[in-house]
């Protein structure tokens, strides 16, 4: 399983997800940069993801739901803030309705990706941080840790593929 550490710290608001992939750096980041190899990934097995739209430059967006087992669908976005192809990125996580606007009450987040080339592969540093400690709770109670680690676990069988 790639996921090697997770750290979950509600003094900073953050969740972070260390995972190591037998794969360079840049066959890492093609995961995040083709929608089609991101859906894959992007949701847990059991709640996979559609890509709708896909834009991974500054500025641009990233929307996705997600389908539930009865079929049922959460919507999803990301504002992408900064690129470093193929190193890092960052964007807005947000939680939103079917015409993908951010939803109420439901907190967004900050996210960073890191890609770091290792021996044998890349080492990968997901640092999500929330605004108060609440909304970190929040998404833990939701299962975030559980649905995060499984979709990273899935990406070592893409990778292969």
């Amino acid at each position: 399983m790639p996921v090697t550490a997770i750290s979950k710290d509600l003094d900073s608001c953050t969740f972070v997800i260390t995972a190591r992939f037998a794969a360079p750096v840049e066959r890492v980041w093609q995961v995040y940069a083709d929608p089609r190899q991101l859906e894959r990934v992007w949701g847990p097995p059991t709640y996979p993801a559609t890509v709708v739209d896909h834009d991974l430059r500054p500025g641009g967006r990233v929307h996705y739901y997600m389908t539930s087992p009865e079929g049922e669908r959460f919507y999803g976005g990301w504002r992408v803030v900064a690129v470093d192809e193929p190193i890092s990125f960052q964007f807005e996580d947000f939680f939103a309705d079917a015409d993908f606007n951010p939803s109420e009450g439901l907190p967004m987040s900050r996210s960073e990706f890191a890609f770091t080339p290792a021996e044998g592969g890349t080492v990968a540093v997901f640092t999500t941080t929330y605004a108060t400690a609440e909304e970190l709770q929040q998404v833990l109670d939701m299962g975030m840790e559980e649905g995060a680690t499984a979709a990273t676990n899935q990406i070592d069988a893409l990778l292969a593929a």
